[in-house]
């Protein structure tokens, strides 16, 4: 006899703090890179407790760890929840570690109350979002959506070390339970809950945001080559002096770019001068500059604006200037059907809601590629993440987890 399925808000939090101690700092956060032991460790631990209520287990040839609840029809793409278990190297126990126990709690409730779903019900515990340990980040999703192969990833050395291959290998062997199958699988949808990382739903008092949209991204590296010479036998017309060149430049940008748009993102994040001598007027300066927008049209003009202001102080400062492009992520629009769920599902439990664009990238953007795909966020104090301070208290994580198992009801 099935009843109304409902989140067990005490399992979760207990969830949520076992799962914290795997990787724990003295501060309160976690040390959970990819692919390293405590990794490893926390991937165990979530497939032990699958396996224990009947779930089953696997995984894929990237590491990503999937947990699946049958459904009526065995035939029908499942649902697919979930987010990842890494973290940053001082990294906050909420993100993506909330995503990933709170769809699995969405099984354990549908279990306890004997909800019998159309469709099987998958939980994902991505691998290595967080592009800490390895570079990119969101490997797994990238996979799974044939964004990128091992192939691409396989020679990458890790920041301690040793290589992606041999990680990747490692972690594999030390689940043998889990079966190994092919990345990438049809989905019927994907829903993926997470913490804000900003302090918007926070200052606003609203427990809930549905993600429309994550901005896309674009990591530009900028020169500008002069003269290297005397600080204090060159007078100012005879320079060529590359920082006078950045320094107008990154003025001018952030002057012009975040004032004129508040869906802007730009950030001058590393600027480095050689010969990088007090007493040097440097012969070059690199600096680089992530630009976000959720348009393509504008970010890519965005792109063009950069590249307009540096060539213009470069000539300005008689320098040479040469901008790269090293990273270029396209924004990504969810689907309406989804958000439509997730703010149903709100109406439904009384939780004030509201849409909002994601700033950071996660896997979703990837698994919009190639379904449908939504974001449900809940706030951070004072939007601290990739932080050891980072927090959310105990009302936001079961309201999040109580939308999730909302919209997989309506959805499966």
């Amino acid at each position: 006899m099935s009843r109304k399925p409902e989140v067990n808000a005490a399992r979760l939090l207990a969830s949520v703090a076992d799962f914290a101690a795997i990787g724990a700092t003295p501060a309160g956060g976690v040390n959970r890179q990819a692919l390293g032991i405590e990794d490893r460790a926390a991937r165990r631990l979530l497939a032990e407790r699958a396996l224990a209520r009947g779930f089953t287990v696997f995984q894929d040839n990237i590491a990503n760890l999937f947990i699946r609840r049958e459904g009526r029809d065995a035939s029908l793409p499942p649902i697919l929840i979930g987010s990842h278990l890494d973290s940053q190297p001082t990294g906050g126990r909420f993100d993506g570690a909330l995503g990933t126990l709170s769809a699995f709690e969405v099984l354990e409730a549908l279990s306890d109350a004997g909800i019998e779903t159309d469709r099987a019900v998958e939980v994902v515990a991505f691998t290595n979002e967080e592009g800490s340990r390895y570079s990119p980040g969101c490997m797994g999703s990238m996979a799974f959506a044939g964004a990128g192969t091992m192939a691409d990833w396989e020679p990458i050395h890790a920041t301690d070390g040793p290589q992606l291959a041999d990680e990747l290998a490692a972690t594999l062997a030390a689940l043998p339970e889990a079966a190994l199958r092919p990345t990438g699988h049809a989905i019927s949808a994907f829903v993926e809950l997470h913490i804000e990382q900003g302090p918007i739903l926070e200052q606003e008092d609203v427990p809930i945001g549905v993600v429309t949209a994550v901005q896309g991204t674009k990591w530009l590296e900028v020169v500008f080559s002069g003269v290297a010479a005397h600080a204090g036998t060159t007078p100012l017309e005879f320079r060529k002096d590359p920082m006078g060149a950045a320094a107008a430049a990154i003025a001018s940008l952030q002057s012009a770019v975040m004032p004129a748009d508040p869906e802007a993102r730009l950030t001058v994040g590393r600027i480095t001068a050689e010969p990088g001598s007090i007493n040097v007027i440097p012969g070059s300066v690199t600096f680089t500059v992530d630009i976000r927008h959720p348009d393509a049209a504008i970010l890519a003009a965005m792109d063009q604006h950069v590249r307009k202001e540096c060539e213009a102080a470069g000539a300005r400062w008689d320098c040479d200037v040469s901008v790269s492009q090293r990273v270029n992520m396209a924004p990504g629009r969810f689907s309406p059907t989804i958000t439509g769920a997730i703010e149903g599902a709100c109406k439904a439990l009384g939780l004030k809601s509201r849409q909002m664009v994601s700033g950071a990238f996660h896997d979703a953007l990837f698994i919009n590629r190639v379904a449908p795909t939504a974001m449900i966020f809940v706030p951070c104090r004072n939007g601290i993440s990739h932080n050891e301070a980072e927090f959310v208290t105990d009302a936001h994580m079961i309201s999040g987890a109580r939308v999730l198992l909302n919209v997989v009801e309506a959805l499966g």
